[in-house]
């Protein structure tokens, strides 16, 4: 049994690890497994593959981004703007899938978001197995619970806010700082929780700057000159747009900018000294936390076992501490989004941490 592997999308800690677990399991089968390099490109003549034997994947669990590299903006990029989805041509599918099969590969497990997912469906579609590995830091897609990379890119942000809370200190000034979540505000909500903000600002609920401004001027007058605020990059203010930083130049457009224009703002409201930081990329580097070694192993354990159970078209899929799977067509089908009504908003807020709505 030959079985192929590739990751899509954006990098994230705990690939290597999917890795680790996929040539793992497969070598305890007997099977081989051969890696595609650059996502799903890697799959077009000429094909950019190589075998990955155990001895090869043994350390590399602990390494961040990935050995086989990726593509999130190449000729299979299935996510156009908000929320649309590009059909691949059928010429490349047909291409992929004859250089699969000449390869000798007879199911691939695909390591990715929700376009990567999608790409995968339309492989099943034409007939060719696959099972799916759910890959995203900002942790919003539907039918599993947590996605590794999610907890590694949320320490970051809890370092990066105890490091801006003692300058924020020394200068009684307050401290902004931008989070990836184009969708889903898991990583502000989670990193403003474990690095002591004042306020956080996710997609999910459209803030207003006086009542943001209304917090800190309280904090103030209660004997606290810094305050850290965490924004996720797809918040925006009630009735305006969300701040891109690139538009029109193919796929999704690419968000950033809300950080700085939300610290403006502020300074201008408080009248203090305000200033901001954006995380960006910092955010998918480095190592993953024990955490996502662990679930990230897991995961690429179980689409082995999916396969050697010939149960494809599935993602595997976190549930109560419990790795099981799901149809891909049902993970892609709905983000998981913050409730705002939800139990960590309202523990949030039961410990003074304002989201910049009414409530």
């Amino acid at each position: 049994m030959r079985i192929g592997l590739l990751n899509g999308g954006g990098d994230c800690p705990g690939l290597n690890a999917v890795t680790h677990g996929v040539v793992g399991a497969a070598a305890q089968l007997g099977w081989e497994v051969v890696g595609f390099k650059e996502g799903y490109e890697g799959l077009l003549s000429p094909v950019k593959c190589k075998i990955l034997k155990r001895s090869k994947t043994e350390g590399i669990l602990k390494l961040g981004g990935t050995i086989l590299g990726t593509s999130n903006r190449g000729r299979f990029s299935s996510k156009v703007g908000e929320g649309g989805v590009r059909k691949i041509p059928s010429e490349l599918m047909d291409e992929a899938i004859a250089n699969l099969r000449e390869q000798g590969v007879q199911a691939l497990v695909c390591a990715g978001g929700d376009g990567t997912l999608t790409t995968a469906l339309q492989f099943m579609e034409e007939g060719f197995p696959v099972v799916g590995v759910p890959k995203t830091i900002d942790n919003d897609l539907g039918a599993t619970a947590m996605t590794f990379g999610f907890d590694s890119a949320t320490q970051v942000v809890v370092d990066a806010l105890d490091r801006l809370q003692t300058t924020a200190e020394s200068h009684k000034r307050v401290m902004v700082l931008e989070v990836m979540g184009r969708h889903a505000g898991w990583i502000a909500l989670y990193g403003g929780i474990g690095g002591g903000a004042s306020a956080i600002l996710i997609p999910e609920i459209p803030f207003h700057y006086d009542k943001v401004a209304d917090i800190l001027l309280e904090r103030e007058a209660r004997g606290f000159a810094s305050s850290l605020v965490v924004v996720a990059e797809g918040a925006s203010p009630l009735g305006e747009e969300k701040v891109y930083e690139e538009t029109g130049g193919g796929g999704e457009d690419r968000l950033g900018g809300v950080g700085e224009r939300v610290a403006k703002k502020l300074g201008e409201l408080t009248g203090k000294e305000t200033r901001s930081t954006t995380l960006g990329h910092l955010q998918r580097g480095g190592s993953p936390t024990s955490f996502d070694r662990v679930l990230a192993t897991r995961f690429g354990v179980k689409a082995v076992n999916l396969i050697e159970q010939k149960r494809f078209g599935r993602m595997v899929s976190y549930q109560q501490y419990h790795v099981g799977s799901v149809l891909i067509e049902k993970a892609v089908k709905k983000l998981n989004l913050v409730d705002p009504e939800g139990e960590i908003v309202r523990a949030a807020k039961s410990v003074g941490i304002s989201f910049g709505d009414e409530a």
